[in-house]
């Protein structure tokens, strides 16, 4: 496995699978009080440039877990919110710590933070990609269903970060996935042709549709997410117009297979993007998903860093 985990085309289908079933040991684990301090006397930096309560807690616990310790920074804690460069904060931390985790917006940033430090870089969220999150879905998916391949997953909802990393992620492992948006609101371009060219690697289905109704026909699994995300809240109004009718709701469920499993990366909005009904139905499933960013996250951790 390379050194950093910046987007989730990072991993190969062997090391999404590597790094599941690492998961699974841990959480067998923990749950059943076997200590596994993989990484006792290491230290986590996490840097927050967008809140988060996910994220921060599963990490911070995540490297009690395995015996290390977690640095919480945010803007106000680091010369970087005063101007100093990127690459500098990034060559000052890489003496300091044994591995860096950052929830910010750009992108790019996270690239040359990864690209000046001699440590692992994590990416905890940015505006384009959610492996972190997208690697706790898979494990969810497989814990339920028992396998990954073969099965169709439904996203309904914002092209957005998540749908981006869930794309290449559900196909790499040899789902099938569709994607329905409303026109204005698909995906990025780049991540449609590298979801078309995966699903033709690995034989395997990828739909892009306006279509709510389509995307979820014969789905195994359906995910949602909000349709205005952090820095969009100017935005919302807009979109809860835009996005009229694509609400995971009873008459979309009708349309899945009769076991389908729900899943939403939260915090969620009821009666917007998923009724409270649907939520409550499947809640199971999603705090269940909530619970395997922990997991996923340290098995991520020990790959990288032990």
């Amino acid at each position: 496995m390379q050194k950093d985990l910046l987007k989730m085309d990072d991993l190969s289908k062997e090391e999404i699978l590597d790094i599941l079933n690492l998961a699974d040991q841990l959480k067998y684990e923990q749950k059943h009080g076997i200590e596994h301090h993989h990484l006792k006397g290491k230290s986590l930096g996490m840097i927050f440039e967008k809140s988060s309560t996910r994220t921060r807690v599963s990490f911070e616990v995540g490297m009690y877990q395995l015996g290390g310790n977690a640095l919480f920074l945010s803007n106000k804690d680091l010369q970087i919110g005063r101007g100093e460069p990127i690459q500098d904060t990034a060559r000052v931390l890489s003496r300091f710590l044994d591995g860096i985790m950052i929830r910010t917006y750009s992108q790019e940033d996270i690239e040359v933070l990864a690209k000046n430090s001699s440590i692992p870089i994590i990416n905890g969220l940015t505006d384009e990609e959610h492996p972190c999150q997208v690697l706790a879905d898979l494990m969810t998916i497989r814990e339920y269903k028992n396998i990954l391949e073969g099965l169709n997953v439904a996203f309904i909802g914002d092209g957005n970060n998540m749908a981006n990393s869930l794309m290449v992620g559900c196909l790499k492992v040899g789902m099938n996935f569709s994607i329905a948006s409303p026109e204005n609101y698909t995906a990025n371009e780049k991540y449609l042709n590298r979801a078309k060219e995966i699903a033709e690697k690995e034989n395997v289905k990828f739909t892009k549709t306006t279509s709510p109704l389509e995307a979820a026909k014969n789905a195994d699994v359906i995910i949602t997410d909000v349709w205005a995300s952090m820095g969009q809240e100017k935005e919302q109004l807009a979109r809860i117009k835009a996005f009229n009718g694509f609400q995971v709701n009873d008459n979309l469920m009708s349309v899945a297979k009769n076991d389908a499993i729900v899943l939403h990366c939260l915090p969620a909005h009821r009666e917007e993007e998923i009724t409270t009904k649907v939520l409550e139905e499947h809640s199971s499933e999603i705090f269940d998903e909530s619970e395997n960013r922990l997991h996923a996250q340290k098995a991520v951790l020990v790959k990288l860093m032990k």
